[in-house]
């Protein structure tokens, strides 16, 4: 009479959970990041409604409006952001809830700032809004590089 192997050997186990938790370790912080990536949008999405009202105060009056209730732009908040704050056109939108919670965690700021370009950062006397600045070297953004979409990095 042959004995036929039956389910699999505890080494044959002990691999598979191996392997389980190599791809765990891999995915996890991989997800988080793309969490908080995702959040963050949520950040560029408030201030680029903004960004409009801004656009189309400056092309109407010729100057950039001074602050939140002239340049027209809603002051509602989200669950991960406050309401944007308007200065001389320069729109900042700041992290609140589990977003600021997590962007503390990992040692980045939690403001994001658009900038009006035109043609240079802050030089809007006359000429159109040729682009908006959102990196952190000419807007003054805080949130770390790894977050922000390619066009602010």
């Amino acid at each position: 009479m042959k004995k036929f192997q039956q389910g699999f050997t505890l080494i044959e186990l002990m691999i598979v959970v191996a392997i389980i938790g190599i791809l765990a370790a891999i995915a996890i912080p991989a997800y988080q990041d793309y969490i908080i990536r995702s959040k963050v949008t949520e950040l560029i999405n408030s201030a680029g409604v903004c960004k409009t009202s801004v656009a189309e105060y400056y092309q109407t009056k010729g100057v950039l409006p001074a602050d939140l209730a002239a340049s027209g732009c809603s002051s509602d908040k989200t669950a991960n952001s406050l309401a944007p704050v308007v200065t001389n056109g320069d729109i900042k939108v700041t992290a609140q809830g589990g977003l600021a919670t997590q962007l503390t965690s990992a040692a980045s700021g939690l403001d994001f700032f658009y900038k009006a370009g035109c043609p240079t950062v802050g030089a809007c006397t006359g000429a159109a809004i040729a682009q908006w600045f959102c990196d952190p070297t000419n807007a003054g953004t805080t949130v770390m590089n790894k977050y922000l979409p390619a066009a602010c990095r």
